[in-house]
């Protein structure tokens, strides 16, 4: 056979000039076992990183090349030429998409040991320099929650994953998905991607909610701001906060509070619970006060929140003293009995009983 483009090898075309001769002579069609056999010329020449498109061409110049024949042939070598490059396709394509489900094997198996910092660091920091990432510098970690889950793929992550690209180029970022949210990691001192990345998630996700970790140094830093990050999310959905954006280090004092949840737990029971003595039970005044020190203690915007009168609203903050022996416009028991809210919201008291 006549040399082929020099950058095809002629093992891919082994066999296709005495296919051509033959289907000349007797008007044939391919077997089976010469379809399988171009099918896998066509794996291992994309294997080898072979493009389609010069291995068409190189197909056609040979089919040019060792032309068999007269002119009457032409209808049976064309066939045989067509069903030929069908196969190669077809084992090319086969590989490729094999290809493509390793490397999206690989890039989901880094991901979940990135954020479990479930692998040996000093390997997970190699591994990550195939995905962009220097792990060895500081890294923040944003989740963006959504009504419905998200998975790689989806419309919603591909469309916040061009935004990105467009406007920062990679930039070491790495976009992807977990447990349905949208996560973004990206160097710690660029701030400005994980911003934008919240306000496209935020209009990608129909007005969903999303946190954002510290950034924090070395190959586990990620896992730290992964965690600070869902945490924020945790609280948010307990402490019913409706800002669209938390950030972690703003939200630094609840877990604090809830460190020690034994003394949290008593510190609700003995502030708040003589409240269940109340008619109605004690939420709806754990809700009076929660809404009284959202509002800055300023009784009409807490009524308004409550949809009560101020009169209502006032019969009810008396009610609250009367039961627990603290009053709410007092500095120090103030603080003790914002304390004990948060504490009942965080515990989900007093659905929960303890």
């Amino acid at each position: 056979m006549a040399a082929q483009d020099d950058d095809i090898p002629e093992e891919y075309l082994a066999g296709y000039a005495p296919i051509l001769a033959d289907a000349a002579a007797t008007g044939r069609r391919l077997t089976r076992d010469e379809l399988d056999s171009r099918r896998a010329l066509g794996e291992r020449a994309a294997e080898a990183g072979h493009g389609l498109r010069t291995l068409i061409t190189a197909h056609l110049t040979a089919t040019r090349v060792n032309w068999p024949g007269d002119a009457t042939s032409a209808d049976s070598v064309l066939a045989v030429a067509t069903q030929a490059l069908d196969a190669f396709a077809e084992g090319h394509e086969r590989a490729l998409r094999l290809a493509v489900r390793q490397e999206e094997a690989t890039r989901r198996e880094f991901i979940d040991d990135l954020l479990y910092g479930r692998s040996d660091l000093g390997l997970l920091a190699e591994r990550a320099e195939r995905f962009g990432l220097r792990l060895s510098y500081e890294h923040a970690v944003a989740v963006a929650q959504g009504e419905t889950g998200y998975e790689d793929g989806d419309a919603v992550p591909r469309d916040v994953e061009r935004a990105l690209i467009g406007r920062f180029g990679d930039r070491s970022i790495l976009l992807t998905t977990k447990d349905g949210c949208l996560i973004c990691i990206a160097p710690g001192d660029q701030s400005d991607v994980l911003a934008y990345f919240a306000k496209q998630a935020y209009a990608a996700t129909d007005g969903g909610r999303v946190a954002l970790g510290r950034p924090q140094p070395g190959p586990g830093g990620v896992v730290q701001s992964y965690e600070e990050a869902l945490n924020a999310l945790d609280l948010a959905a307990r402490l019913e906060l409706d800002a669209p954006v938390l950030h972690a280090a703003d939200l630094l004092v609840y877990p604090v509070l809830t460190r020690d949840r034994q003394a949290m737990a008593d510190l609700v029971l003995n502030t708040l619970g003589p409240l269940q003595n109340a008619r109605g039970g004690a939420q709806p005044l754990v809700d009076t006060l929660t809404a009284y020190f959202d509002s800055g203690c300023v009784a009409a915007e807490a009524a308004r929140r409550l949809s009560l009168s101020v009169r209502a609203f006032t019969y009810r903050l008396s009610r609250i003293r009367s039961l627990t022996g603290a009053d709410p416009a007092d500095p120090m028991q103030r603080y003790t009995l914002q304390t004990a809210v948060i504490g009942a919201r965080l515990l989900d008291w007093p659905v929960q009983q303890f």
